[in-house]
């Protein structure tokens, strides 16, 4: 288990109707309206968890990737994190799978690839996932 020797920040959010409802923080305030996706047999034109999830895992792994990008000599100031989350049945539920795809302009994949899989193994969101869900972390030429 991965348990933090202090908690730094804490954020707290308040979600009613599920995936036809709404999800807001208070600190600082975000507020969402919810709808399932077409693709889950609901309305659409709302936000949705695996939205929510793909935006904060790309972002919490952009920021791992800063902390080894000196150790691979690389500058990562204009890469980009694409992270494609998937749900789908699993027995008499859902489960979830996620695709990162990191993109470095100028640099060499391989090298891109290393510091990808090192981030990987520090990002918080990585962590949680692990044993759990599926993540498939790649380097990528072009996005």
């Amino acid at each position: 288990m991965n348990t933090p020797t202090r908690i730094a920040y804490s954020v707290t959010a308040q979600s009613t109707g599920g995936r036809a409802g709404r999800a807001t923080t208070a600190d600082p305030e975000l507020a969402l309206d919810l709808r399932a996706p077409v693709e889950l047999g609901g309305p659409g034109g709302g936000s949705n968890p695996e939205q929510l999830f793909a935006m904060g895992y790309g972002a919490c792994f952009q920021g791992a990737m800063g902390l080894v990008a000196k150790d691979f000599g690389l500058d990562i100031s204009e890469s980009v994190v694409r992270t494609t989350i998937g749900i789908g049945p699993e027995g008499s539920s859902f489960a979830l799978t996620a695709v990162i795809e990191v993109l470095v302009p100028g640099a060499d994949t391989a090298r891109v690839q290393a510091l990808a899989d090192k981030a990987h193994e520090l990002c918080p969101y990585s962590k949680a996932t692990r044993g759990n869900v599926p993540v498939e972390v790649k380097a990528v030429s072009a996005l």
